[in-house]
C-alpha cells in the first residue's frame, strides 16, 4: 500500500467475538448501532431540505406559466427560456458549492458546514418570497443550490466517518430517501396551497434541521485530524454507546489514520496521479454522471407538467403524488437491501429497469404525437413508466452512487475528490436541466429515448468498471483498488 492510501477501519464488537483487526476488547461492549442511525437520521434532515428545492419546481412552474397570475410573485407568466433557466440554475450553486464546503468541512468540521447550509435555505426562500420580478426568483434558486451543494458535498462525508462497516451501507442510502421525502412534502402541498404558504412550508424545514443536528456530534475523524483526541473520544462514546475502554481501539486506528493521511496530504494532482485515487475516481464520478443522465432532474423538476403533456385524464397533481409516494417507498428499500444484495447487483437491475421504463414513456409521446388516432389506447401509459423508472431509481442510481462516494477514496484526498465528483454531478444536472425544454419542443420522445440510451450505458459501466464494496471494510476498498486482494 502506498503513502497515498490510507487504511480506515471501523468495527462492531458483539459479545461473542473479537473486533476485527483490533486488540481485544476486554469488556467486550456491543456497539449500539441506534446510536448511529440517530445522528445519520439527523444529518439527512438537511438532505430533506434539498428535497424541497429540488421538487419546487413541478408545482411553482404551473403557477408562474399560467395566464392566470393571482396566485403567482410575478405580474405576468413566465416563457420558455426563463422557465428553463428558472429550473436549472439550482445546478450552477451547487457547482460551485462543493469548492468552498470541502475545504470547510476539514477547516471548521463536517457538523458546522452541515449546519450553515440551512442559512442558503433560508435566505432564498425569503427571496422567493418577495419576488416580483423573474431574477429575484432566479437569485433565489441559485442561492438554493448553494445550499444543496453544501449538503451533497458534506453529508456523505459526515455520514461514511460515522457509521461501522456493516451499516455503512444502510447509513449511506438515507439521503436519497430523505431527498425524495422532501420532494413528495412538497408535491403534496403546493398544488393545494398558495404560492406564499408553500413558500413558508419550505422554510420551515432548514430550521427544524438546524434544532435536531445541532445537539449529534462532530465526526471523530475531523476531530481526531485537529489533535483534539478526548473529543474525538467523546464523540466515539457517543456513537458506538460505549465506555472510554471500548472505544480505545478504534481510536487509535482513527488517530493512526487521520495523522498519516495530515503527513500525506493530497492534492487534485494525486487523485490523478495514484492510481488508486484515479480508479474511484472514475468509478464515483462515473456514477454520478450517468445518474444525472439518467434525467431524473427532467422528471423531478417537470412531473406535473410532464403529466399535463401527457393528458391521461388522471388529475397531473394526484399523478404527481403517486411518483412522490412511490419514490418515498422504494427509497426505503434501499437501507434494507443494500448491505445484502451488494451495491453492484442493485445497480445493474436500476440501470436496466430503468431504460425499460424511459422507453415505454417515449412510446407514448411519440404515438401521441406521430399517431394521434392510436393514443387513446396507451393513455394508460406514462404512470406505470414513470412507476417503474422511479421506483428503480430511488433503490439503485439514487442512493448508491452518493453512498460508494463516501466510501472510495482515503481520508488524505476525500474532501478535495468529493468535491469534484459533486460538481460533475451538477454540471450534468444543469446541462440536462437547461436544453430539456429544447429538445422537448422537437419531441418529448427524443429526450426520454435519449435518457434510455444512457441507463443502457449505465449498465455495462457498473458491469465492467464498478468494485463491489458490499461488506468491506474502507482500508479493504482501498486494497482492492490497489489491486490487492486480501
Amino acid at each position: 500500500m502506498s503513502s497515498d492510501e490510507t487504511p480506515v477501519r471501523y468495527t462492531e464488537v458483539s459479545p461473542f467475538q473479537i473486533s476485527d483487526g483490533f486488540t481485544h476488547n476486554p469488556k467486550m461492549e456491543p456497539v449500539k448501532t441506534i446510536r448511529i442511525f440517530m445522528a445519520a437520521i439527523a444529518a439527512n434532515l438537511s438532505a430533506f431540505a434539498v428535497g424541497t428545492c429540488l421538487g419546487w419546481t413541478s408545482p411553482i412552474a404551473p403557477k408562474l406559466k399560467t395566464d392566470d397570475t393571482s396566485d403567482s410573485p410575478l405580474d405576468h407568466k413566465i416563457g420558455l427560456e426563463d422557465d428553463a433557466w428558472i429550473s436549472s440554475i439550482v445546478a450552477i450553486g451547487a457547482l460551485v458549492a462543493p469548492f468552498v464546503a470541502g475545504p470547510l468541512a476539514d477547516k471548521i468540521g463536517r457538523k458546522w458546514v452541515l449546519l450553515s447550509s440551512s442559512l442558503f435555505f433560508v435566505i432564498a426562500y425569503i427571496l422567493m418570497m418577495v419576488a416580483s420580478e423573474v431574477w429575484v426568483l432566479l437569485l433565489g434558486r441559485l442561492i438554493q443550490g448553494f445550499g444543496v451543494g453544501f449538503v451533497m458535498t458534506v453529508q456523505p462525508m459526515y455520514v461514511g466517518e460515522i457509521a461501522t462497516d456493516k451499516v455503512r451501507g444502510a447509513t449511506g442510502s438515507l439521503m436519497q430517501l430523505f431527498i425524495v421525502s422532501g420532494i413528495l412534502y412538497v408535491y403534496a402541498i403546493g398544488p393545494f396551497v398558495s404560492y406564499q404558504a408553500l413558500q413558508w412550508c419550505c422554510i420551515v424545514v432548514p430550521i427544524v434541521f438546524d434544532a435536531v443536528f445541532f445537539f449529534m456530534p462532530e465526526s471523530p475523524y475531523y476531530f481526531a485530524g485537529k489533535g483534539r483526541k478526548e473529543d474525538a473520544l467523546k464523540s466515539l462514546q457517543y456513537l458506538r454507546g460505549q465506555s472510554a475502554e471500548g472505544v480505545q481501539d478504534e481510536l487509535a486506528s482513527i488517530q493512526a489514520e487521520v495523522e498519516e493521511a495530515m503527513a500525506n496530504k493530497g492534492s487534485i494532482a494525486d487523485i490523478v496521479k495514484v492510481p488508486a485515487n484515479r480508479k474511484a475516481l472514475i468509478i464515483s464520478a462515473g456514477l454520478i454522471a450517468f445518474q444525472q443522465l439518467s434525467g431524473i432532474n427532467v422528471v423531478l423538476f417537470n412531473s406535473q407538467s410532464i403529466f399535463e403533456s401527457a393528458n391521461t385524464g388522471l388529475d397531473p397533481a394526484i399523478a404527481t403524488i403517486i411518483i412522490g409516494i412511490v419514490q418515498v417507498s422504494s427509497s426505503g428499500l434501499t437501507p434494507l437491501i443494500a448491505d445484502r444484495l451488494g451495491r453492484k447487483v442493485i445497480l445493474l437491475i436500476s440501470a436496466s429497469v430503468m431504460s425499460i421504463g424511459l422507453t415505454a414513456l417515449g412510446a407514448f409521446f411519440y404515438i401521441k404525437l406521430m399517431q394521434p388516432e392510436n393514443v387513446d389506447s396507451v393513455t394508460w401509459l406514462p404512470v406505470p413508466a414513470l412507476i417503474v423508472y422511479n421506483i428503480v431509481y430511488c433503490i439503485g442510481f439514487g442512493p448508491l452512487p452518493w453512498a460508494v462516494l463516501g466510501e472510495m477514496f482515503s481520508p488524505n484526498v476525500k474532501s478535495i475528490a468529493s468535491s469534484m465528483v459533486a460538481s460533475t454531478c451538477w454540471i450534468l444536472g444543469f446541462v440536462v436541466t437547461r436544453w430539456y425544454p429544447a429538445l422537448d419542443a422537437l419531441g418529448s420522445y427524443y429526450a426520454f429515448w435519449l435518457f434510455a440510451i444512457f441507463c443502457v450505458i449505465a449498465f455495462f459501466f457498473t458491469l465492467f468498471i464498478v468494485m463491489e464494496t458490499k461488506g468491506l471494510s474502507l482500508q479493504e476498498i482501498q486494497d482492492r483498488l490497489n489491486g490487492k486482494r486480501g
